[in-house]
C-alpha cells in the first residue's frame, strides 16, 4: 500500500490545481413570477422556442454524491462484441474471467466468487442467470458503483454492475443490425432489430429482438502430474477435442403508459430461450480403466420474466415508487458419458439435471424533496425465491449407489426483506453529502428429499445492518476539481448451491479412492455471510472539453470470508475415503488497490493534437492478504495484482470513416487458495480494433477484429497434501475473431 500512496498523491495535486471557472448558469425565474405583459400594438410577436438539453454520461458522474461511473450505449457497442463479457472488459476497474470471445463472468476490483453485485434495469436475476445471456444490442446502458447505497443494495463488497436495456426514447426509431462473425472458421451470425414509437400521447413502447447461433470449436488438453514423497511420478493426459453449437432468441421491452401529470406506469417484459449442445471426445493415458472417453451432451435454458413499475408525483417534492417484478428460470441438461478401453464398452454415466427458479420481488419507495435541499428515500423490499432441482445419476444404466441417500428431487426457498432510508443533500455550495442505513435479512430453506441421514429441512438465516455514508467536496464551487470519500458497510450471503449438501461425483474417479485433483463437491448448510467495511477517498477532474483524469483508492476488510476447501471425509456414496470440496468460513482478508483513469481529447492534453482524436486509459492495482493462509500469495480469490486498458478512437476528418483500437492486459495470477491448494492462471493480452463506414446517416458497416496476437489460457492447480503433491495443467487455445455488422435505420 505504501508504494500506492506517492502516485495517488501526485494525482491528487493535478486534480487540484487551478483550472479556469466555469460560467455559472443564470438564474431560473420563480415558479410565480407573472406572466410577462401583452406586446405593445404593432411589435412583432416572436414564436415560443424551447430548447432541451441531454444529462451526458460525464455530468451524471459528477453530479452523483455517491461514486458512478455510466457508458452510454454507443460507447459500449463500438467495437462490435458478441457477448457482454467481451464488451465490459474495456471499463475502468472490470475484470474478466473468461477466455477472450467465449464469455465467462465479470468481476470488479478483480474479486472473484461473487463480490460483484450484477444487477438487470436495477434487479437481481434468478440463479441460474449469466451476464453472458444479454446480447449487447439490448443494452441501453451501463451503470458501475464502486461503493453500494442503501437504495441500490449492499451486498455489493467490490461494487455494483447494473445494466439497463433499451428505454423508449423521446424520437422513433427503428433499427436492423446484422452481423457475420468468424471464431476459428466456424461462424457466428446475429440480427438484432429495435423499434421505439407512440401509440397515442401518452403511450410510448421500445421493443428488441436480438436472434443468435454460435458454433465453436475448443481444445482439450490437460496433464495430472503425481509426486509422491518418496518414488517416481506418475502422469495422466487427455488429449483431444470439443465443439458446441448454441442458437438463441432474447427479446425485452418497455411500455411507458403516462396515466395523468406527474402518473406513470411502466411495464418490462424480458425473456431468453436458449439450446444447445456440446460433443466431446479425447484419449487418455495413465488410467488403467479406460483409454478414450467420449461425451455428447445437451441443454436448454429459458427465462421469462415480467417487471412493472407505478410512479406517482404525490405532490410538491414528494414521489411514490411501487415495482413488482417475477419471473421463471428454468435449465435442463443431458449429459451421457461413454469410456472405452482397447475399443471396449468400459463405463457409461448419463446425467440429467433440471433446476426451475421462481421469483418474485416487491417493493415501495416514497422519496421526499425539502426545500432545504434535502432528497430522502425511504423504502422497503421482499422477495421470495423458489428452486425445485431434479436430478437422475445412472452409472451403466443403474443408479448411483449411495447417492440414492439425498434423493432426485430437491426443493430449496428463499425469502429476503429489506428496509432501506437515506438522505442526500447539499449542505453548503462545496458540500454534498448522502447516508443511509439498510436492514436486510435472508432466510433460506432446503429439502434434499433423502432418507437417514440426508433427510430433514436445512435451514440457513443472515441478518445483516449496513450504514453507509459518502461525500462530495469541491474546493471551490465553480471548479472542475472534486474530492469523494466513502464509509460503508456490505456483505455477501451464501448461495443456495453453497447451502445445500448435496454431493457431486467427480466423474473421473465415480468409485473408490479419488485424488486431491479429482475431488467431489459438496455444500456446507452452516454458512454465515460475509462482512466487509468499506473506504474509498477518489480525486476526479474534470477537462473543460469533456475530458476526465481520476484516482480513486479504495480498502475493504473482510469477516468470515467464503472458500472451498479440500478434506478428506468418509461419505455415504462411497465405502472408501473420498476428498471432497465444500465452501467453509475462513478468517478474515483485506483488500485494497488504486484505480486511475483518463480520457480526453488529444487536444485537451497537447497543444496542436488534432481534435478528431480521443484517447482513453485505465489502470488498477490491487493487493489483498487472507489470514491463516501461509504466503507470499494468500490473496482474494482471482484477484490480478493489476489491470489495464489503452485506446484510442477517431473520426477521420472529411471522410465517412471511424477507426479505434484497444489493448487490455492482465498479468499472471498466482492464488494461495488454502494451506494445500495453490492455483495459477496466465497472463491475459488482448488487442481489438474497429473501423466503421458511413454509407448515410441511415447505413453503416463496422469491421472488428478481437484478439490479435491470441494467447493460449493456460490454468494450474497444484495440492500437496502432506503424503504426495498433484498439479493440474490445463491449456486452451484462443482465436482471433473476426465480425462484420451492418446498422440501418429505417
Amino acid at each position: 500500500m505504501h508504494r500506492l500512496l506517492p502516485l495517488a498523491a501526485l494525482l491528487a495535486a493535478v486534480a487540484h490545481a487551478q483550472t479556469p471557472p466555469v460560467p455559472a448558469s443564470p438564474p431560473s425565474p420563480p415558479a410565480s413570477a407573472p406572466s410577462p405583459a401583452p406586446a405593445p400594438a404593432g411589435s412583432q410577436q416572436l414564436e415560443k422556442v424551447e430548447v432541451t438539453g441531454t444529462n451526458t454520461d460525464e455530468n451524471r458522474r459528477r453530479q452523483a454524491t455517491a461514486s458512478k461511473i455510466v457508458i452510454s450505449r454507443d460507447d459500449l457497442l463500438r467495437f462490435g462484441d458478441g457477448n457482454l463479457s467481451d464488451l465490459m472488459r474495456r471499463l475502468p476497474g472490470v475484470t474478466p474471467t473468461g477466455r477472450p470471445g467465449r464469455g465467462g463472468g465479470i468481476a470488479m476490483r478483480g474479486m472473484g466468487g461473487g463480490f460483484t453485485q450484477i444487477l438487470v434495469n436495477g434487479e437481481r436475476m434468478a440463479p441460474g442467470f449469466s451476464i453472458d445471456q444479454i446480447a449487447p444490442d439490448q443494452i441501453e446502458r451501463v451503470e458501475i458503483q464502486r461503493a453500494p447505497t442503501a437504495e441500490t443494495g449492499a451486498r455489493a463488497v467490490a461494487g455494483t454492475i447494473n445494466i439497463v436495456l433499451r428505454e423508449p426514447l423521446v424520437q422513433k426509431l427503428h433499427e436492423l443490425r446484422l452481423s457475420l462473425g468468424l471464431d476459428h472458421g466456424e461462424p457466428q451470425l446475429q440480427a438484432a432489430w429495435t423499434r421505439n414509437d407512440a401509440l397515442g400521447d401518452n403511450l410510448r413502447y421500445s421493443l428488441t429482438l436480438v436472434a443468435n447461433h454460435q458454433r465453436r470449436f475448443d481444445d482439450i488438453d490437460n496433464v495430472i502430474t503425481t509426486q509422491p514423497l518418496q518414488g517416481a511420478a506418475s502422469q495422466t493426459a487427455q488429449k483431444g477435442s470439443s465443439f458446441e453449437k448454441r442458437s438463441s432468441l432474447n427479446a425485452n421491452a418497455r411500455l411507458l403508459w403516462r396515466l395523468g401529470e406527474g402518473e406513470s406506469l411502466t411495464f418490462m417484459p424480458f425473456m431468453v430461450l436458449a439450446e444447445g449442445g456440446t460433443d466431446s471426445h479425447f484419449r487418455q493415458t495413465g488410467v488403467p480403466r479406460y483409454d478414450a472417453a467420449t461425451t455428447e451432451s445437451d441443454g436448454s435454458f429459458r427465462m421469462l420474466r415480467f417487471g412493472s413499475q407505478y410512479q406517482n408525483l404525490l405532490g410538491e417534492g414528494r414521489r411514490l415508487e411501487l415495482r413488482a417484478n417475477g419471473g421463471r428460470t428454468v435449465l435442463s441438461s443431458d449429459a451421457l458419458r461413454r469410456e472405452t478401453l482397447a475399443g471396449l464398452l468400459a463405463r457409461t454415466q448419463a446425467d440429467r439435471n433440471e433446476n426451475r427458479d421462481d421469483n418474485l420481488t416487491l417493493a415501495g419507495k416514497l422519496s421526499v424533496q425539502t426545500d432545504k435541499e434535502h432528497n430522502w428515500v425511504s423504502g422497503v423490499e421482499l422477495e421470495a425465491g423458489e428452486r425445485e432441482n431434479t436430478r437422475v445419476t445412472l452409472e451403466n444404466g443403474q443408479p448411483k449407489p449411495g447417492l440414492s441417500d439425498f434423493g432426485e428431487q430437491l426443493s430449496a426457498r428463499s425469502l429476503r426483506f429489506a428496509a432501506f432510508t437515506q438522505d442526500e443533500w447539499q449542505a453548503s455550495p462545496n458540500w454534498n453529502l448522502h447516508g443511509g442505513l439498510r436492514y436486510e435479512q435472508i432466510q433460506s430453506r432446503g429439502d434434499p428429499g433423502g432418507v437417514g441421514a440426508a433427510s430433514g429441512e436445512v435451514k440457513n438465516t443472515s441478518r445483516v445492518w449496513s450504514p453507509i455514508v459518502h461525500a462530495l467536496w469541491k474546493p471551490d464551487p465553480k471548479s472542475r476539481n472534486q474530492l469523494r470519500m466513502s464509509l460503508t458497510r456490505s456483505y455477501r450471503a451464501a448461495n443456495l448451491n453453497d447451502l445445500i449438501a448435496r454431493p457431486s461425483v467427480n466423474s473421473q474417479v465415480p468409485s473408490g479412492p479419488n485424488t486431491v485433483a479429482t475431488p467431489d463437491r459438496a455444500g456446507n448448510p452452516a454458512l454465515k455471510p460475509e462482512l466487509a467495511t468499506g473506504l474509498e477517498l477518489g480525486v476526479e477532474r474534470y477537462l473543460s472539453k469533456g475530458g476526465l483524469m481520476s484516482a480513486n483508492l479504495f480498502a475493504r476488510d473482510i469477516s468470515g470470508l467464503i472458500r472451498n476447501v479440500l478434506a478428506l471425509e468418509t461419505v455415504s456414496w462411497d465405502t472408501s475415503l473420498r476428498w471432497v470440496s465444500r465452501p467453509r468460513n475462513l478468517g478474515k482478508a483485506r483488500v485494497y488497490g488504486l484505480e486511475l483513469e483518463a480520457k480526453a481529447r488529444a487536444d485537451e492534453l497537447m497543444d496542436g493534437a488534432p481534435t478528431f482524436l480521443n484517447l482513453r486509459a485505465n489502470l488498477s492495482l490491487f493487493a489483498s492478504k487472507v489470514e491463516g493462509i501461509p504466503g507470499p500469495n494468500n490473496r482474494i480469490d482471482a484477484q490480478p495484482r493489476a489491470t489495464g486498458n489503452l485506446g484510442f478512437d477517431a473520426r477521420l476528418p472529411a471522410t465517412p470513416w471511424s477507426v479505434g483500437a484497444n489493448w487490455s492486459w492482465t498479468p499472471q495470477v498466482e492464488i494461495q487458495q488454502t494451506e494445500i491448494l495453490r492455483s495459477v492462471t496466465s497472463k491475459r493480452q488482448v488487442l481489438d480494433a474497429y473501423a466503421q463506414y458511413m454509407v448515410s446517416r441511415d447505413l453503416s458497416w463496422r469491421v472488428g477484429v478481437s484478439n490479435l496476437a491470441p494467447l493460449d489460457a493456460l490454468s494450474q492447480t497444484v495440492v500437496d497434501s502432506g503424503s504426495q503433491i498433484v498439479s493440474t495443467d490445463d491449456r486452451k487455445r484462443t482465436f482471433t475473431n473476426w465480425s462484420l455488422r451492418a446498422e440501418m435505420r429505417f
